[in-house]
């Protein structure tokens, strides 16, 4: 070994042991994130409210409330048995896709940036907060998904989740902006009690509750969540069961009493969630990667919150409540389960697997508890929450309380098949002893899951206090084992009966569920977003062959998109009485001659394929306005016109006599074209500048006095004149943000000229 594969070797190390560090950092703050959030919640909760931009009527409103402390004790404990999961899967995961285990460093940052925003979005109670922390949770999880950058599906998915989630919470933000527009404010309790039922509150509300559906992965915009599957294994169990796809149902929850105004939403709610049960259950029963089936699960498992959500009242608030709690906990340990097999036996098939229990006798037992609590068995967490399902399930009628007994059948069936696959019957695959971490956190959320179902109290108190939030009015949650023939009892039995039969006649049934399936592949969402996807991307090249073809195609597409948007802006704008026209006089000649030929000479420009004459024309426009200012009274406008254009011609000249030849393919094609498009173009382009021009010069007169005051508000400002003053706090946000746009893009030039790319 050489002295330089020495010091490499020495690098290495000390790369992966501060890598190390980080890991267990990032356990530490997951744990001291769990310490601050259950001492807040026990003391009885805290909040924050301070109006940090008063005129833009924005807030920094947080509270750890009933809702906030659910959501938070999930993110951060969850987080910390996802984090100490990580510290020995990661490295392991890393010499599988052969690269350096230092790049964990990354997994950890985006990791701790997750967390924090999930905290923050459940702590929320501004929608302008809100719309913050769930768009910051899009932006984390596309570099977590797109982990493995290195191989084109986990871009592709992570592409995939981002333009989904991203897009929903711009349309979250389109409702949050009509309610400011409606009632001036972005704060939900005031929402609460200035919003009325009513067309701009059902749109609203509308917009609000399809971001949430797409964060929580329902149907039909479900289809990016199987894709997501292409993260390493933390990543599915911390974002995709108590955090990402967690954000979409603790929207719903935090804004409820907004949604309650509108009944089509409600409806729409139950519409949604039944869908995506219906769709999560038979494709998890259809596929056979292990991620896949619990990714599908996932859908399935949030479209009960939803369908609770739609039914509203304390009992769906309740029930939705500790549902979230149940699913958490379940789902995140068998993501783990997931991920332990596949490092013992390399494979993440179901059926590659098989026989594990007698070699993994405590993996096998741990994500037991974790699947009886999802399939709601007794003893378990999760049978309290199929229980206060059915309650719920109840109130709206016998129709809904068959859907209820069937998708707790389906759960009962798929979850059933995913650990008997795993751990049962005879064995596939060699497995492999997996290190101690890998277990130790499912054996620890197994544990909670069980002590949920035996000692529910303090698990039904959390949920009831977020319920309270939720309903907008106190709830209670008495759940508890009961011994007799009342409904929720007869429909779980009801269930578990289905279930097992579903089980046991899973070839029929995993046929047709795969033939489910392959239609929605073929006609599903997905399919419809790939051919999009592929229809924007040629739409895309013909726009950039059209633009880069010459000048004129352009410039007509800034153009005409711009005299579009005027069009539509005095379209839809009340103009009456805010314009005026006035009377042409005789004064007025010499201008209007000289505005024609500036007009004359921007026609000769477009129509002359040579180079001289447009720029002899260029002049001649040019000096005609600077007459044209010189004869308004405007001298000193006119002398600097004169001097821009003297310079600018030369320098034309100059630059022409430099540049090679036109080709005559290039004229040819340009004579192609023909004059009609560039004159339509220009035509409509130019008519929307005039309109502009128009109602710029021709608008009423300002009050008198506006001026003197911004004149007199300077000193006030600490500004020595009106102009610094506009600049620096009238309109300061706007120069902060063109001084941000200016210095990125210095940057982004600076990082061409220094890589080559602009020679």
């Amino acid at each position: 070994m050489t002295m330089r594969d020495d010091e490499r070797g020495r690098r290495r190390v000390r790369r992966g042991r501060a890598t190390d560090v980080l890991a267990w950092a990032a356990v530490g703050l997951a744990g001291a994130g769990l310490a601050c959030a259950l001492a807040v919640t026990l003391s009885g909760g805290g909040s924050v409210d301070w109006e940090w931009a008063p005129t833009l009527g924005l807030r920094l409103d947080l509270a750890l409330d009933g809702l906030g402390s659910l959501y938070a004790l999930l993110a951060t404990g969850i987080g910390v048995a996802v984090f100490a999961y990580a510290i020995a899967y990661m490295p392991w995961h890393l010499d599988h896709e052969g690269r350096p285990r230092a790049e964990a460093a990354r997994f950890w940052a985006w990791m701790a940036i997750f967390m924090g925003s999930m905290v923050g979005l459940a702590c929320a109670r501004d929608l302008i907060l809100i719309f913050f922390f769930f768009d910051l949770t899009a932006v984390a999880s596309y570099f977590l998904i797109a982990f493995d950058r290195e191989r084109r599906e986990a871009r592709g998915a992570a592409l995939m989740a981002l333009f989904v989630t991203g897009v929903s919470a711009v349309l979250l933000l389109l409702g949050a902006v009509l309610l400011y527009d409606a009632h001036g404010t972005f704060e939900l309790r005031e929402l609460f009690a200035l919003a009325e039922p009513g067309t701009t509150t059902t749109i609203a509300a509308a917009l609000i509750a399809i971001a949430a559906f797409a964060k929580s992965a329902q149907a039909p915009l479900h289809f990016w969540l199987p894709r997501a599957m292409e993260a390493p294994t933390p990543v599915s169990a911390y974002l995709h069961s108590a955090a990402m796809v967690a954000a979409g149902v603790l929207v719903l929850g935090r804004v409820h009493p907004l949604l309650t105004r509108s009944e089509l939403v409600m409806d729409g709610m139950l519409v949604v969630g039944l869908a995506s049960i219906l769709i999560g259950s038979v494709l998890a029963f259809a596929k056979d990667e292990l991620k896949q089936i619990l990714a599908h699960s996932t859908i399935s498992q949030y479209g009960y919150v939803v369908v609770l959500y739609g039914i509203g009242g304390p009992e769906g608030a309740g029930a939705a409540a500790l549902y979230v709690v149940a699913h958490a906990l379940a789902k995140s340990a068998l993501f783990m389960t997931a991920g332990a097999v596949t490092v013992a036996t390399g494979e993440s098939r179901l059926s590659r697997v098989g026989g594990l229990a007698r070699r993994m006798p405590l993996l096998a037992a741990a994500s037991a508890l974790a699947a009886a609590s999802l399939a709601a068995l007794p003893l378990t967490i999760g049978f309290f929450k199929d229980e206060l399902f059915f309650g719920a399930a109840i109130e709206k009628g016998p129709l809904m309380q068959a859907a209820a007994v069937l998708a707790a059948s389906f759960t009962l069936a798929y979850i059933a098949r995913f650990w008997l696959g795993i751990f049962a019957g005879p064995a596939r695959a060699e497995a492999a002893r997996v290190p101690a971490l890998l277990v130790a956190p499912i054996a620890a959320l197994g544990a909670v899951s069980l002590a949920g179902g035996v000692v529910i109290g303090p698990f039904a108190e959390l949920a009831a206090n977020a319920a309270t939030v939720t309903n907008g009015a106190p709830v209670e949650l008495h759940p508890a084992y009961h011994l007799d023939t009342r409904a929720e009892n007869l429909m779980a039995l009801g269930a578990w009966a289905l279930g097992a039969l579903l089980l046991f006649g899973r070839p029929l049934v995993g046929a047709a569920a795969r033939a489910f399936a392959r239609a929605g592949d073929r006609l599903g969402p997905r399919a419809i977003y790939r051919t999009g996807v592929i229809a924007l991307n040629r739409f895309s090249d013909r726009v950039h062959d059209e633009e880069v073809r010459d000048l004129r195609n352009s410039i007509a597409a800034v153009l005409v998109p711009a005299g579009i948007l005027v069009a539509a802006a005095f379209i839809f704008t009340p103009t009456d009485g805010v314009y005026r026209v006035g009377s042409v006089s005789a004064d007025d000649l010499p201008i209007i001659g000289l505005l024609a030929v500036a007009a004359l000479a921007a026609i000769q420009i477009t129509r002359d394929p040579g180079r001289l004459r447009p720029v002899m024309a260029l002049s001649v426009l040019g000096f005609a306005l600077a007459a044209a200012y010189a004869v308004s009274g405007a001298p000193d406008v006119a002398l600097v016109a004169v001097v821009v254009e003297t310079v600018l011609t030369v320098v034309f000249v100059g630059v022409y006599a430099r540049l090679p030849r036109a080709q005559r393919q290039a004229r040819e094609r340009g004579r192609r074209q023909g004059p009609g498009r560039n004159a339509i173009a220009g035509g409509f382009a130019g008519l929307a500048a005039f309109v502009v021009i128009w109602a710029a010069l021709s608008r009423q007169p300002v009050a008198e006095g506006d001026a003197a005051r911004q004149a007199e508000a300077a000193p006030a400002a600490h500004g020595g004149d009106i102009v610094t003053v506009t600049l620096a706090d009238f309109r300061g946000l706007d120069t902060m943000v063109e001084i941000t746009v200016l210095a990125v893009a210095l940057l982004g030039v600076a990082t061409l000229l220094r890589r080559g790319r602009l020679w």
